[in-house]
């Protein structure tokens, strides 16, 4: 029988051609190499680095239509010639091939290397969707020839002990960092953890020796079991990683004679229908990620994954299906073989923490980050940096963006720099104040500060404001409408010599070395003396000014303390108004500013914004109840020194001191309703009105005018619709004599009530079908479309809330009266499951608890309960809606809010 050239040179007890014995043959200091497309976008870029680190083994490339180019590399230039035959004729000689030709023309490419070139070995495939006709029309050339061909879709081969890379960007652009000799020999289906496995395996002790990307297409033409035997027969090679992905039965047909650690991925692919990514196993194959663990766990004679809680293993390998525990599971198969890492360990890639800045972190030793000095230039841009005050962030297009406010999709719960709406709820009014201007909710120190600076504009008694409030609300404008009045008359004159004060402080200060570090603007034993007064502004008069004393003496009476209020005390004269509320913004804004987690504009607004506030709660309540030195009942001195901002705000909304349970059912109503989302109506028209002024220069930016927008783009459907839970509760409960709706036993039959409500709706809901109608209204507080078709449905919110009012103690019938709704409307086969209470049920519930008194009493009437209703949104939205205001001050562009012509439509 005659047998042809190839068949000669096959290795091994193959039924088809292999013609490399061992590894050390895979890439040598000997072949020489064409590139195929070698001027392409990614051959281009990864050849001169191939070129240099092997030494110059490329001899050219081929690129139809570019004879006479050259390609440039570190170590010259690599001649290019229209193809294969020209390059040949010019007298260069090569025993491998790069394809990096697009999958058209990969299998021509193919045939022309081996049709010109009879020195031909080897063929590396970089090609990737090759179809599969013309995959098995190039594995039969390559048989027929007796070539042996790696890929396709893969990124070539490297060898650390030659220092020889063939085809793709294996070790990426300095392959000798992650490419260090060793013992171990890598096969992966996947080119960039080819890469990432050699790192983790370097950082453990253990170099490499041949470095394979096999490509996952359909057909892989150089696969584990040439490599097997390939493994065996090199002495360098002491074990081996496999990188496996579902599809084939390569790795079933391997025989490995030396120690493996397989890691096998994509348990996701099972139960896919399609192919996705790299060619893999699909629902109803017995090839798929889990088929290849056991094939594995049966070579090993192991029956579990190793991972490094269960390190399960044998001497003849491990199973993992995390790459990050191939190291550790290499160590452990190794050391059962006797044998020791190549070198000592030079690390490891495991998550470690680290922060923007530590500062302000009180963190194990371990975990402090050390000071060290930059080398040049860095030293010196980062003095320059030092002496920035404050944060900057790149300016973009903030249109339905927010670097302030987002919501989660999945549990519809909303949060602001960082804290969900719940963990809001369960913080007083004024740490909310603070999370809109400083980004966290700040301290006691911070609590002390911000109730009388905001206190101190409630009482509006003979102001503008009030006059400007008052006669809209006498028009029959909303409460929206109403405080929008009052914003108009805060303009950027009310407080500009509070900012400009604010400013001297923080820049002399900050000049005079007052630190960084935590409390640092609190601190009694700062030199005050150090800081330079020349150029003054008028923070001092030679009269005394009683709203700036009224204002100190309530700081003082809370205990707030503040190293700039010591210094402006210390100036000879009387502060000024102006000059302690720029003192008490200068306190609350050194930390975040030294931090860099606000920037410099966000803390020159901080005197602007605490009259706004004051301001706002103040307009709410009608001027009767502003008097000369009282405010709703509540003393001047009170209000400055003892009140708190939430007992102030439920006094301007009900007009009476909170009780106890009330102070905490009106707080957690703030901290719920703070956002809902830079989608939010309110939001939109709050971002919107910076946007028409201009946030590139934020100077020109109105604060007071972009709360009127937020208080313009809310209405009865946003913002008063909470009313619509209310008169639902409303007309339930009437006629039930219900005294008090937090007592633990109101006296009444919830379950009665429930009932008699889902009665009244089946029968309307019949009517409405009987009549052909779709128009059905719904139940306020009642379903959700995210929170629904479960067994039981629960808004988390909702569930969040009702433990925590559980877990006080604290009853409330309204809330009680809904979950027996819902349940009974499944009971009664209205719903076809059980529906969440929602948290517009929630609110509804809190709100009616505080006003059921003062309703049943006649104190306030339907119209005063829409308006109690809607004001209560009001309050905490003018927070959130602050902080998206400030946000796109500091990060949009001029006019970003507004849509493109292509977007809009005209509708006839």
């Amino acid at each position: 029988m005659q047998t042809t050239q190839w068949q000669n040179r096959s290795v091994g007890d193959f039924k088809y051609h292999v013609g490399l014995s061992s590894l050390t043959q895979v890439a040598t200091r000997d072949d020489r190499v064409c590139v195929l497309n070698i001027l392409g976008g990614e051959s281009s870029e990864v050849t001169p680095v191939s070129h240099a680190y092997s030494g110059g083994n490329v001899v050219f490339g081929t690129a139809p239509g570019k004879g006479g180019a050259v390609l440039p590399t570190p170590i010259g230039d690599i001649p290019v010639y229209n193809n294969v035959r020209d390059g040949l004729a010019a007298g260069h000689r090569f025993n491998c091939g790069v394809v990096y030709l697009p999958p058209s023309a990969a299998r021509d490419g193919v045939a022309e290397l081996i049709r010109v070139n009879p020195d031909l070995r080897k063929i590396f495939i970089i090609t990737e969707k090759i179809s599969v006709h013309d995959a098995r029309e190039i594995r039969a050339m390559g048989q027929q020839h007796g070539i042996d061909i790696f890929g396709a879709n893969g990124l070539g081969v490297a060898d650390s002990w030659n220092q020889v890379r063939i085809g793709g960007a294996l070790g990426g652009d300095k392959p000798g960092d992650s490419l260090r000799a060793g013992s171990i020999a890598i096969f992966s289906n996947s080119g960039g953890f080819s890469t990432t496995i050699a790192q983790y395996l370097r950082m453990a002790g253990w170099g490499t020796t041949t470095v394979i990307s096999s490509g996952k297409d359909v057909y892989i033409h150089y696969a584990a079991p040439e490599f097997a035997f390939a493994l065996a027969n090199d002495a360098r090679s002491k074990a081996a990683v496999l990188y496996c992905e579902p599809g084939g039965y390569y790795e079933l047909d391997a025989k490995f004679t030396k120690p493996v650690v397989a890691c096998v991925v994509g348990r996701w692919k099972s139960k896919l229908t399609r192919a996705v990514g790299h060619a893999g196993a699909m629902a109803g194959g017995t090839d798929d990620a889990q088929a290849k663990e056991r094939w594995f766990m049966d070579k090993f004679g192991v029956d579990a994954i190793f991972t490094p809680d269960k390190p399960v293993f044998s001497a003849k390998g491990a199973l993992v299906t995390n790459i990050a525990h191939i190291p550790a599971a290499l160590t452990a198969v190794m050391r059962a073989n006797a044998t020791l890492p190549d070198f000592a360990p030079e690390g490891n890639l495991a998550l470690k923490a680290w922060f923007g800045s530590d500062e302000g972190l009180d963190l194990p030793e371990d975990m402090r980050l050390p000071v060290v000095q930059a080398v040049a230039p860095y030293n010196e841009q980062i003095a320059l940096l030092n002496q920035q005050i404050g944060g900057v962030v790149p300016r973009q297009s903030m249109k339905d963006a927010s670097g302030a406010s987002q919501m989660d999709a999945k549990t519809q719960v909303s949060s602001l720099h960082g804290t969900s709406m719940l963990e809001a709820a369960m913080l007083p009014f004024e740490s909310n104040v603070a999370l809109a201007l400083v980004h966290d909710a700040g301290g006691q120190n911070d609590r002390k500060l911000i109730a009388p600076a905001v206190a101190a504009y409630v009482n509006l008694h003979g102001r503008p404001e009030l006059a400007a409030a008052q006669a809209s609300r006498e028009a029959g404008n909303a409460p929206n409408a109403v405080l929008a009045a009052a914003a108009a008359i805060v303009g950027p004159k009310r407080q500009e010599a509070a900012r400009s004060a604010l400013s001297f402080m923080i820049e002399r200060f900050h000049a005079a070395g007052l630190g960084m570090e935590f409390g640092a603007s609190l601190s009694e034993s700062f030199d005050i003396t150090q800081v330079d007064t020349a150029g003054l502004p008028a923070l001092t008069t030679d009269q005394p000014d009683p709203r700036a004393q009224a204002l100190l003496a309530g700081v003082q009476t809370r205990g707030g303390r503040s190293v700039f209020l010591r210094w402006l005390s210390n100036l000879p004269g009387h502060p000024t108004e102006a000059a302690v509320l720029a003192a008490i913004s200068a306190t609350l804004a050194w930390g975040p500013l030294s931090r860099k987690r606000i920037s410099l504009a966000t803390a020159e607004s901080f005197p602007w914004w605490l009259q706004l506030f004051g301001t706002l709660i103040g307009a709410s309540a009608d001027a009767a109840r502003h008097e000369p030195e009282r405010f709703c009942g509540i003393t001047t001195a009170d209000m400055l020194g003892k009140a708190s901002l939430g007992e102030i705000g439920f006094a301007a909304l009900l007009g009476r001191a909170p009780g106890k349970g009330d102070l905490f059912a009106f707080e957690t109503l703030i901290g719920l309703l703070l956002t809902n989302g830079p989608g939010a109506i309110s939001a939109q028209g709050a971002k919107g009105a910076v946007s028409a002024d201009g946030p590139e220069q934020p100077e020109r930016v109105q604060l007071n005018k972009a709360l009127m927008g937020f208080l313009t783009h809310t209405g009865y459907a946003h913002g008063g619709n909470g009313y619509e839970g209310i008169a639902y509760l409303c007309e339930q409960f009437r006629g039930t004599e219900l005294a008090d709706p937090s007592a633990p036993d109101p006296g009444v039959d919830v379950h009665a009530l429930a009932a008699t409500a889902v009665a009244r709706y089946a029968e309307y809901k019949s009517r409405k079908k009987t009549s052909g109608s779709l128009d059905i209204a719904k139940l306020p507080g009642v379903n959700h479309p995210i929170f629904k078709d479960k067994p039981v449905n629960l808004d988390p919110r909702e569930v969040f809330i009702a433990k925590v009012f559980a877990e006080r103690g604290e009853s409330n019938v309204f809330h009680a009266f809904y979950k027996e709704l819902v349940q009974q409307l499944f009971d009664a086969g209205v719903s076809r499951n059980v529906y969440c209470v929602n948290i517009d049920a929630v609110i509804a519930a809190l709100l009616l608890k505080m006003l059921w008194k003062p309703l049943q009493s006649g104190e306030i009437g339907e119209r005063e309960l829409e308006t109690a209703a809607f004001t209560i949104f009001l309050y905490p939205r003018m927070l959130g809606c602050a902080a998206e205001i400030d946000d796109h001050l500091n990060r949009g562009r001029n006019m970003d809010t507004r849509s493109p012509a292509s977007q809009c439509q005209f509708v006839a």
